[in-house]
């Protein structure tokens, strides 16, 4: 009798998939031992809720206990009952409870950032394709009267002097402000982020074969490209994500189990960065403005599979010492930096189970804004928006004193006062 193994391995393969999928509903749906996320009351302004202290492992690192991959004891999401709740006056500057917020814009916004006069904000509008200037008092003027329809993914660089655009069917532009030039490239690069000086960009360069698939680094116009690391099939593991200190240009995960996964820092010229383990799936990554730490959010079993956030350091001998859970649940995407240490994140009031998994079930949630000590690892309530906003993108302006946010069901563009 001929033994057909063909059929017997798609059988396996397809046994194994039920297993899996059936593993993730029931992880989602059935299973009673995660523990609950809890909620409280917000802390008052001036004071700090200080988190859960992690173990120190092997070496020396805070993190997890001791390589299980397991958070700390007290991981919550944002709480349930907020001043406007409870029916309290909004403040005109964030003093940790309701606090009125100012419409800039109602266009559909996308892909916000700080302005280079460190006050006004940059934005790329659905409604009509073009680029604008808003500046504090909601005056929005065009940098270019040219019209981009349709674009799905802004880079900025670091000078906001230039921007990529990438496009639904691959095709991808790079466009100066300052000079007008417009400049086409290569349609299989994608996932791109510029260098620190803003004169060169990194990208995946993917082909028809995996063996053809790499990251690369080229001049902003295309030229001078150079194959940095081959990729293979793992391509959707790299993050295209230029250090500001210039040391690294990407990011790479590596599954060690379902829970964890080795994270490694990719440089120009082939050097062996140490590695550092991250305590889930779904990562979103945001380096320091110096680049020395980096902010990251992950889900995993013991987050009911919702994002939580972590820092690491991230630099030289360094990398992974310092690891620390910061004992709230969001995504790394809805953070901004106000300096090195101090970090301002929009957090959900009530996030569903398994958000980390599936971000859809977030979008009707409203958020409330953290302060967080990066060095210390503590954090409070610094404000909780007159309007129940899905915020999608934080702005903090260069002297502080305002905090941009994107409401991601309109695309429209608030602002409140820090001081």
């Amino acid at each position: 009798m001929v033994i057909n193994y063909k059929k017997i391995i798609l059988i396996v393969g397809f046994l194994l998939g039920c297993l899996f999928i059936g593993y993730l509903i029931y992880a989602l749906f059935f299973k009673s031992t995660l523990p609950a996320v809890t909620t409280e009351t917000p802390p008052a302004a001036s004071s700090l809720a200080q988190l859960p202290s992690a173990k120190v492992g092997a070496s020396g690192a805070v993190g997890a206990d001791a390589g299980t991959g397991k958070l700390p004891s007290g991981e919550k999401a944002a709480p349930s009952e907020t001043p406007q709740s409870l029916g309290q006056e909004a403040a005109v500057v964030a003093q940790g409870g309701l606090t009125q917020t100012t419409l800039l814009s109602s266009v559909s916004s996308f892909a916000s950032t700080l302005s280079d006069n460190g006050a006004d904000i940059y934005f790329y509008s659905r409604n009509d394709g073009q680029f604008y200037r808003l500046n504090g008092t909601g005056q929005a003027t065009a940098l270019s009267d040219k019209k981009f329809f349709n674009v799905a993914r802004v880079s900025w660089a670091a000078n906001k002097q230039k921007v990529v655009m990438e496009y639904p069917d691959g095709a991808n532009i790079l466009y100066n402000f300052q000079t007008g030039q417009q400049l086409t490239l290569p349609k299989h690069w994608q996932d791109f982020d510029f260098s620190p000086q803003s004169t060169q960009i990194v990208a995946k360069s993917i082909g028809l074969n995996p063996e053809n698939n790499w990251l690369i680094t080229a001049n902003e116009d295309g030229s001078q490209a150079r194959a940095i690391e081959n990729l293979g099939a793992n391509y959707p593991a790299a993050y295209s994500s230029w250090s500001p200190n210039n040391l690294s240009v990407a990011l790479f995960t590596e599954s060690i189990d379902f829970n964890r996964q080795r994270l490694y820092f990719i440089g120009q010229n082939d050097e062996n960065f140490k590695s550092t383990t991250i305590e889930g799936r779904g990562p979103e990554f945001k380096w320091t403005p110096s680049g020395s730490r980096l902010l990251y959010s992950v889900y995993s079993d013991a987050t009911n599979l919702n994002p939580s956030l972590w820092v690491v350091d991230a630099q030289g001998e360094n990398i992974g010492a310092n690891r620390q859970s910061l004992g709230i649940q969001t995504w790394a995407d809805k953070c901004a930096f106000s300096n090195e240490t101090v970090a301002y994140c929009a957090v959900p009031v009530n996030l569903p189970e398994g958000a980390g998994l599936f971000p859809e079930l977030a979008q009707n949630t409203a958020d409330s804004i953290y302060k967080i000590d990066l060095t210390t690892g503590s954090y409070s309530l610094a404000a909780v928006p007159d309007g129940a906003y899905d915020i999608q993108t934080i702005i903090v302006s260069a002297d502080e004193r305002q905090l941009y946010f994107t409401d991601g069901s309109t695309g429209n563009i608030h602002k409140m006062r820090l001081k």
